[in-house]
């Protein structure tokens, strides 16, 4: 199992002063007064930082970029900001170093947002985010994988059909334990991440064009790696299901029958994807957590319907996805997914900014 981690050095874990350091500067950047935002963002991230962010903010690159991108808007419609991180980790893959985070931006809704109309409400932006440090603490590259379609569920301007999950907060680690200010045993990081690449193995050799059905879903290996009382807490459109049941049910059968994905061993699946441009730019163990991430992470073709409502649209979808797990009495216990969902559907051939503005 342990070869499936190779790229991941344990031993190389980010100490308790490079955590405290940036966990403490991300709180800064996103409570600070509009006019300190540019000088904490450049005391922050290299000038040649690579940002990339969710949908419609993308990608861009440098401070002043991100700054008007990004940063701007977002404390412009929310001038109460705070970060709230229940999950902070971080590890060593290929040679870099990531923090990875998940949680919520807190605020309160004074102006529009990406187009969203300001509701004078609170409003929680679900976060997850990818950081990669260099040597001297400085982010060379940042990914934000923030729920716009979630602020358009707490707004008013849902612009799709009921989720098969629940939509509702994501509640943080059961085990209370998710902010790692300081390193974690390596040899359990080392044991969390094996486990997630052991479970991703199954899924990657499942054979969806002979064998998919809900029951053989739930029946196949990927069973022996998620805890009986496991939660899956999936994006806006999607929402949470419970068990391997309700997330074989509420996710992942409707979801193998929409997109089709390579088949194969895991090495060819891999393969395959890495010749679309897909794969995990981060694989990291913290502890009892470990995370996976790709931009994008997931290549597939869009030929089933049923997908929040979508018939197929014919073509190839890339996902920009992130996987954080909790290990728990040696299974994985939850699982938090931020998908850039106003990504996919544009490649679906549907803006959902558009739609919520002829609703409006």
């Amino acid at each position: 199992m342990l070869e499936l981690t190779e790229g991941f050095d344990a031993n190389a874990t980010p100490g308790t002063s490079m955590r405290n350091a940036l966990h403490t500067a991300l709180k800064r950047i996103a409570e600070s007064p509009f006019d300190r935002l540019e000088t904490e963002l450049a005391a922050l991230a290299a000038p040649d930082c690579q940002w990339r962010a969710a949908h419609p903010m993308n990608e861009v690159t440098g401070t002043a970029a991100a700054l008007a991108r990004i940063w701007q808007p977002l404390k412009q419609a929310f001038p109460d900001l705070e970060r709230r991180d229940t999950i902070f980790l971080a590890g060593s893959y290929q040679g870099k170093t990531f923090f990875a985070a998940t949680g919520v931006y807190c605020g309160t809704m004074r102006g529009d947002w990406l187009g969203i109309p300001a509701t004078g409400r609170t409003i929680y932006l679900r976060s997850g985010e990818v950081w990669q440090v260099a040597a001297d603490g400085r982010v060379v590259q940042a990914n934000l994988l923030w729920d716009v379609l979630d602020v358009m569920r707490q707004a008013g301007v849902w612009p799709l059909g009921p989720s098969m999950g629940v939509e509702e907060a994501w509640p943080g680690p059961m085990t209370a334990d998710g902010v790692r200010l300081s390193p974690s045993d390596p040899a359990l990081g080392r044991a969390s991440l094996a486990q997630t690449l052991a479970m991703h193995k199954t899924l990657a050799e499942f054979d969806d064009r002979g064998m998919l059905s809900r029951e053989a879903l739930i029946a196949m290996p990927q069973k022996d790696h998620w805890h009986p009382k496991m939660m899956w807490y999936g994006p806006a459109g999607i929402g949470t299901t419970r068990g391997l049941d309700g997330f074989v049910t509420g996710h992942q059968f409707p979801f193998r029958i929409a997109f089709a994905r390579p088949q194969g061993t895991f090495e060819e699946v891999t393969a395959e994807r890495a010749r679309h441009g897909a794969g995990h730019y981060i694989r990291i163990g913290d502890g009892p957590y470990s995370v996976t991430g790709g931009w994008p992470s997931v290549y597939a073709q869009h030929v089933g319907g049923g997908f929040c409502g979508m018939p197929p649209s014919g073509k190839p979808v890339f996902m920009r996805v992130m996987d954080f797990y909790l290990h728990n009495e040696q299974l994985i216990r939850e699982n938090w997914v931020p998908l850039d969902m106003l990504d996919l559907f544009r490649q679906m051939g549907v803006d959902l900014l558009e739609r919520m503005r002829s609703q409006l």
